[in-house]
């Protein structure tokens, strides 16, 4: 898991190199970029693009086995053509305006507040998360209808830009 804007410490290869043979070492989640994945896969680690934006590309042209994918939750299909499919640059370019949408609040913010406006589950943030504004709310509307609603789960109530009123923060999971 070499996430470095989430934990703050880079894993370096020859970090990575070390524990690679390790018996239960199978790979990396690598966040540092196609020239990272490269180098590593050249070396026979499995690497898994933890930056969706960059997946397709990672995983088509520098080695990647694969993506671990927040963007995977609310478009599972099309990930995984991305992914397991020939290289599609228009699937890529078309996703990239929802990749910046999921990532501009930190994660798991967009993924959550999306998923809430699909009705797959209820609009309850536990703290410190909230929902992001109305505007940007409405942009990921857009987005899906761009998209392609059938390419996202929908729950009963489908598609809808929930009003601030709507969500209900908690302290924990026990008082939603």
């Amino acid at each position: 898991y070499n996430v470095p804007g989430r934990t703050g410490q880079d894993i370096k290869p020859e970090i990575i190199m070390q524990i690679a043979g390790h018996e239960h070492f199978v790979g990396v989640k690598e966040c540092m970029g196609h020239e990272r994945i490269a180098e590593l896969s050249s070396k026979g680690v499995a690497c898994w693009s933890g930056n969706d934006e960059q997946c397709h590309e990672s995983r088509h042209k520098h080695g990647a086995v694969g993506v671990i994918s927040v963007t995977s939750n609310v478009v599972p299909g099309l990930m995984r053509k991305l992914m397991h499919e020939a290289p599609n640059d228009a699937l890529d370019a078309q996703l990239q305006p929802l990749y910046t949408w999921l990532f501009t609040e930190p994660n798991p913010i967009g993924v959550n507040t999306l998923l809430m406006q699909l009705g797959v589950c209820e609009p309850v943030f536990r703290l410190p998360y909230t929902f992001t504004s109305h505007t940007a709310r409405e942009e990921s509307v857009a987005l899906v209808k761009k998209i392609g609603l059938e390419h996202f789960p929908a729950g009963p109530k489908g598609l809808q830009v929930l009003a601030d009123a709507d969500f209900k923060h908690v302290l924990n999971g026990d008082d939603a």
